[in-house]
C-alpha cells in the first residue's frame, strides 16, 4: 500500500497523531516547536503552542486534553487554556517523548535524553488525581505505547533496542513481564505505534519510509510506503476508524531534501482501529 499526502509539510518534527471525535478529528504535535496541531474541516491546520516541547496529546474524559510537555505534564481545558503541572524532574538534558492512556484512564509518557544517552530515560504515569510516579527506568528513546483491544497487553518501543516489546497489563500491578514481540535489524528503528481492533500492531519505522503491520502473533502482514523517510508515528482514524494517518519529520534534513517531509499522510487500509482511550483526570 502507498500513503498519499494529506497536509502541507507543516512540521519540523511531526509526531503522535491521535483521532478523537471529542476534538473533531485528527490532532498531532510539532514536537520540538512545542505545538499541538489539528486538522480543520477545510483541510487547513490549526496550531496551539503549549510549551518548549509538545511530546504527546490525548483527550480528557471531560473535554480538552492531557499533554506530555518538556519535563512533565500539562492539562488543556475544554476552553483551550493550557495549565502546566509541576515539573517531574529538573534535568534539562532530558525531555518527554511519547505515551498513551491505559484502559483505566491513566496517562503514561516516556522520556529520552536530547543526546539519546543510553539508559537516561524513564516511563512515568500521571493518575487522574494528579499523582505522578516513575514506573520504570533504564530507557533510551521511549516511543510508541498502546494497549491491545481487551486491555490485557501493552505494546511498546524503546527505539534504541530495535524491538517492539509487549507487557502484561493490570490496573494494580501496571506494566509487567516485558518481553520481545518483534525484533528488527540494527538499522530498524521502531517509533510510534498503534493497535487495531483485530489486535494488529502498526509501527512507524523511522528512516525507512514505511509503516509495518504485525498480526497478534508478531508476523508481518502489511506494509504502507511513504515518500518521506523519517516516518514517526501512526494512528487509525476517520469516521470508520479505517484510515491510517502517519506523521513525518524534517529533523536533520537538508532544506531541499524530501520536499514532502513534515507533512501528514493517509492510507485507506481496510482495518478498523480502536477508539482512543481517554485520560480520566
Amino acid at each position: 500500500m502507498r500513503a498519499h499526502q494529506l497536509t502541507d509539510p507543516v512540521c519540523h518534527h511531526g509526531e503522535g497523531p491521535v483521532w478523537s471525535s471529542s476534538w473533531g478529528g485528527l490532532r498531532w504535535v510539532d514536537m520540538l516547536a512545542g505545538d499541538v496541531l489539528g486538522l480543520l474541516p477545510d483541510g487547513g491546520v490549526s496550531r496551539l503552542h503549549v510549551g518548549e516541547v509538545a511530546a504527546c496529546v490525548r483527550p480528557r474524559a471531560g473535554g480538552g486534553a492531557v499533554l506530555g510537555i518538556e519535563r512533565g505534564f500539562a492539562l488543556e481545558g475544554p476552553d483551550g487554556s493550557v495549565t502546566a503541572l509541576p515539573p517531574v524532574w529538573s534535568d534539562s538534558s532530558v525531555r518527554m517523548n511519547e505515551g498513551g492512556c491505559d484502559p483505566d484512564g491513566r496517562f503514561w509518557c516516556g522520556s529520552m535524553a536530547y543526546d539519546q544517552a543510553p539508559g537516561a530515560a524513564s516511563m512515568y504515569r500521571l493518575d487522574p488525581d494528579g499523582t505522578v510516579r516513575e514506573a520504570f527506568g533504564g530507557l533510551t528513546v521511549s516511543n510508541g505505547l498502546e494497549w491491545s483491544p481487551d486491555g490485557s497487553l501493552a505494546y511498546y518501543a524503546d527505539t534504541a533496542t530495535h524491538r517492539i516489546d509487549v507487557f502484561d497489563y493490570d490496573r494494580d500491578t501496571g506494566l509487567t513481564g516485558r518481553r520481545p514481540f518483534v525484533r528488527f535489524p540494527d538499522d530498524g528503528n521502531p517509533d510510534g505505534l498503534t493497535v487495531d481492533s483485530a489486535g494488529g500492531v502498526w509501527v512507524a519505522l523511522y528512516g525507512s519510509g514505511a509503516v509495518h503491520r504485525y498480526d497478534a502473533d508478531g508476523r508481518l502482514d502489511g506494509v504502507v510506503e511513504l515518500p518521506a523517510s523519517q516516518v514517526t508515528a501512526c494512528t487509525l482514524g476517520g469516521p470508520d476508524l479505517d484510515r491510517l494517518f502517519v506523521t513525518t519529520s524534517r529533523e536533520n534534513l537538508a532544506p531541499d531534501a524530501e520536499p514532502p517531509a513534515g507533512a501528514v499522510f493517509v492510507a485507506d487500509v481496510g482495518v478498523r482501529g480502536l477508539p482512543v482511550r481517554r485520560f480520566a483526570g
